[in-house]
């Protein structure tokens, strides 16, 4: 099963990026299941369903068509389905507080909750084979960079705080209860946990895997959106997960040659000068504003030809590499980048803000860094493999 990831800031255009993919995937033949992972869903209303309706099934897929379904997961419907012994516990505690019902279970409803339901359906899938591909349209970036690192997050905790957590609350549970002004969470509560544990195992590897899963970073032609996109790069480089696409949508087509425009033209220009630029070699894709509103099945169609003319299709697997990673090794960091066809006499170094500038002869590449190396300086570097390898260090 192929894992398409689209994500970037709110308001760039990913979910009709996303649909239209999911469009094209169908006509190709491919089961396809477009699924948001969004709060504010907005999936139904790109195929122009009755969003009434669909609001109030269950989290199940929708289909379209033969080869298409959609998804919008409904939180709530995912708590009586998997969180339902922890959101029951929450929500007394908070009662305790004098919190009434209906606004205790609202805030019963803890960050993370339906990242964790999205990656739950991702394992079930991948384990039955339900689909050939399925289409993430993943929520605004920051909310999307939690998304990919719940299950690191989760793992870390089963192991090394879950059974001590577990092991004292059941020895001190009975004195405790006589005090507390709450009742401790009783061994249902961590059953739950360890149950919806065993449904994301192995869906790390599932993600990290570039044969499996690829990420398409939407952007726009403009400054602000495109250093969010140049810091969600950094993000997914830094979890092991693999962009193979970068996305600029609602470019302004040459024909608009009203003096009204002359300057978005310059500046988009520019920008996406700068895209191509900072995310070689990773592909770029133009998609040029529409005249209106990208809504139903026929307009995400003629969306779908722009992003993949003829028979082009989505689900290939294009790269495997990564652009770069980072490591510490030996109490140090490094940067690892990978430059095919470089030789040691044209690479230089130097740093730029918070990116790490390696020249090729006449070409650049940026390497935008984390906020653990923002202030260290590049040091001695090698180049072994068709991997330059730079060592930072402490400015002195």
């Amino acid at each position: 099963m192929r894992i398409l990831l689209f994500t970037g800031k709110g308001g760039v255009g990913k979910t009709s990026l996303a649909a239209a993919t999911g469009v094209k995937l169908a006509q190709l033949g491919h089961r396809t299941l477009v699924m948001s992972i969004d709060a504010a869903h907005s999936l139904g209303d790109s195929f122009d369903q009755d969003t009434d309706l669909f609001h109030l099934q269950t989290s199940d897929p929708l289909p379209i068509n033969d080869r298409l379904s959609i998804m919008e997961l409904n939180i709530q419907k995912e708590i009586k389905r998997h969180w339902k012994e922890i959101s029951s516990y929450i929500t007394a505690v908070l009662r305790t507080t004098g919190i009434t019902g209906v606004e205790a279970e609202e805030l019963a409803i803890l960050p993370g909750m339906e990242e964790l339901s999205a990656m739950m359906y991702i394992n079930q899938y991948s384990r039955e084979g339900s689909y050939d591909v399925v289409v993430l349209d993943a929520a605004p970036t920051a909310e999307s960079m939690r998304f990919i690192s719940m299950p690191t997050t989760l793992d870390w905790y089963m192991k090394h705080i879950f059974p001590f957590q577990r092991n004292l609350l059941r020895a001190v549970r009975p004195i405790a209860n006589r005090v507390a002004p709450f009742e401790l969470p009783t061994d249902s509560y961590f059953l739950n946990i360890r149950d919806l544990f065993g449904k994301l195992e192995g869906v790390n590897e599932i993600m990290e895997d570039p044969q499996v899963t690829s990420v398409r970073l939407v952007t726009n032609p403009e400054k602000m959106v495109l250093r969010e996109t140049q810091r969600a790069f950094v993000y997914f480089s830094l979890h092991g997960l693999t962009v193979d696409t970068v996305i600029v949508n609602r470019l302004l087509p040459a024909n608009v040659t009203d003096r009204w425009f002359k300057d978005w033209h310059t500046s988009q220009e520019k920008v996406l000068s700068e895209i191509e630029e900072y995310f070689a070699p990773v592909p770029v894709k133009r998609v040029p504003l529409f005249e209106h509103e990208v809504l139903g099945k026929q307009r995400l169609e003629d969306l779908a030809q722009v992003l993949y003319p003829g028979q082009q299709d989505p689900s290939v697997v294009t790269r495997t590499e990564k652009s770069y990673t980072f490591a510490k090794r030996d109490g140090g960091y490094e940067v690892r980048v990978l430059l095919p066809f470089a030789t040691k006499g044209e690479v230089a170094l130097f740093k730029k803000g918070d990116e790490l500038v390696v020249e090729i002869g006449t070409l650049r590449r940026h390497v935008g860094l984390p906020r653990s190396m923002e202030t260290l300086l590049p040091g001695r570097a090698r180049l072994e493999n068709q991997v330059l390898t730079i060592e930072m260090k402490e400015a002195q």
